[in-house]
């Protein structure tokens, strides 16, 4: 199942724009605990979690593990420690596959929503959001089945506050072809300076950091590195894990780990629109401006630690820059790169919204309390606090920062003020729940969930880039699918029509 050539598109300036389409996903670790529960066990209670959510004891299907291996270094190394898939039993209990292309899983002692693949950003902030509903309503499924009295709670934040940072995420398909060190050379001081838009913004400070009242980003503080593979200790800035879940030949998924989860569509939206462009500009080696920063780590801690939006980093080059003046470098970048490709009328919004929230947080970021998460909360809680006489340190405060990320609609406080218009949207409930049950029709999740709804008794097994069919008692046959954009609608709608069953099916391919 192959992707097309990619087209080559020669423009008037002569430069040759080769980049590939940004296929994305994101993965998101929630927290979870359970109230009056002194026992609480949360890799039992996350197991719970995911296996409430729609369950059919008939259907055994395992993740194939065969097809990943995080050790792998994208600086041409392999770290030599063991890692051991689960056993079949255990996968089948930790790992559940949906109908809409997504993964919904137990890592570690966390519950984790994997996104389908996606083709652009407006369908990832889609499938992110519809992967909160499946959470809620598993969790709603799973508290009928624990003692009275107790209630599992699960938070789609970055922290326990006991010192503890779990993931958010995110993949973007891109060329081999392109050295590595210019992606870290390029995206660094992006990532770095995107978080005046991308925080969710956190009361207090974590992880031995400079004391602060309030901060923009929950994950900043927890950055010790610049380079590295690791995700859970010492965690870099820019990861390294070549894991590429596709052709290994022509393909690299790149694994962002920098960045928050967010509960404003808004902030979803802009955070990969934009990162996917900047990666197609360093594909296509179209940046000519060196924004390298004199010291990462402290430049990360330093900008969301300031909520003004105008302490000066200092640069490579001896210059100081804002973060909002990093930022315009690269818009300004972006602007010229696609006034020279064919318009796009995804690209041209995230381009205006991404200007707008700029000028605004230059202006006075106040103002965006509608549309980025950090000025959300940091809006509401001040209002709090001037309503109540109190100050960041109450126990109120420190709770509404928690309770800003509650997926429970009833309860959580971005889904209370969505829910009295008082947040910017791109998307209806109704697509939302479309995207539930349905995967993207553009990229090979419509394969892989097509399949599921169709033949889920005749799959054994299925990855990113594989489904294994039992075709009788003793065969298992795999389709490999190792071009994440095709499988799509267009690809494979008629051959699915004509395959009645998974035998059909892989007789019709292999024709």
């Amino acid at each position: 199942m192959g992707l097309e050539p990619h087209e080559r598109m020669l423009c008037p300036s002569r430069h040759f724009f080769m980049a590939i389409e940004k296929i994305i996903g994101t993965e998101t670790e929630y927290g979870i605990t359970t109230k009056n529960d002194v026992e609480f066990d949360a890799i039992s209670h996350s197991m719970l979690l995911v296996n409430s959510y729609q369950p059919d004891p008939t259907v055994k299907i395992i993740w194939d593990y065969d097809q990943e291996n995080p050790l792998v270094d994208a600086r041409g190394f392999k770290v030599e420690r063991k890692i051991e898939a689960p056993r079949e039993k255990d996968n089948a209990a930790i790992n559940k596959v949906l109908n809409n292309g997504a993964r919904y899983y137990v890592d570690h002692a966390h519950p984790e929503f994997s996104t389908p693949e996606c083709s652009n950003a407006r369908d990832l902030v889609k499938y992110e959001k519809a992967g909160e509903w499946i959470v809620n309503v598993s969790r709603m499924q799973a508290n009928q089945l624990i003692p009275a009295g107790e209630e599992i709670l699960i938070y789609k934040n970055n922290s326990d506050r006991k010192g503890n940072s779990y993931g958010y995420h995110e993949n973007y398909l891109m060329d081999r072809k392109t050295p590595f060190e210019l992606i870290v050379t390029h995206l660094t001081p992006f990532l770095i300076s995107r978080q005046i838009f991308t925080g969710a913004g956190k009361v207090g400070f974590e992880n031995d950091s400079d004391p602060v009242d309030y901060q923009i980003s929950q994950r900043a503080d927890f950055f010790e590195t610049e380079i590295g593979l690791d995700t859970m200790v010492k965690r870099p800035i820019i990861n390294t894990r070549d894991e590429p879940h596709a052709d290994r030949e022509k393909y690299r998924r790149l694994h962002v780990i920098v960045g928050d989860s967010n509960m404003s569509e808004v902030t979803t939206y802009l955070k990969v629109g934009t990162t996917a462009l900047v990666l197609k500009m360093i594909e296509d080696k179209f940046i000519d401006k060196d924004l390298t920063l004199r010291n990462p780590v402290k430049a990360m801690r330093d900008i969301s630690h300031d909520i003004t939006c105008k302490k000066k980093i200092q640069l490579d080059n001896g210059k100081k820059f804002t973060a909002i003046q990093i930022q315009k470098e690269y818009l300004e970048l972006v602007k010229k790169y696609v006034s020279q490709q064919e318009k796009n009328p995804i690209t041209e919004d995230i381009l205006a919204r991404w200007e707008r929230v700029l000028t605004k947080l230059e202006e006075e970021p106040d103002q965006l309390n509608r549309e980025i998460d950090w000025v959300i909360k940091k809006y509401l809680i001040t209002n709090y606090m001037k309503s109540r006489g109190c100050n960041w340190t109450d126990s109120k405060v420190l709770m509404m920062d928690l309770q800003y990320h509650d997926v429970r609609p009833e309860k959580g406080l971005y889904y209370l003020l969505q829910k009295q218009g008082g947040v910017e949207r791109i998307l209806t409930d109704e697509e939302i729940l479309e995207a539930v049950e349905n995967p993207p029709i553009d990229t090979r999740a419509y394969f892989r969930g097509s399949c599921l709804r169709k033949y889920k008794s005749e799959i054994f097994g299925v990855s990113w880039s594989a489904l294994s069919f039992s075709v009788d008692e003793v065969s298992i046959k795999r389709v490999l699918m190792s071009e994440p954009a095709k499988g799509s609608k267009a690809h494979v709608q008629e051959l699915l029509e004509r395959s009645a069953t998974a035998k059909e099916l892989l007789k019709n391919l292999a024709a």
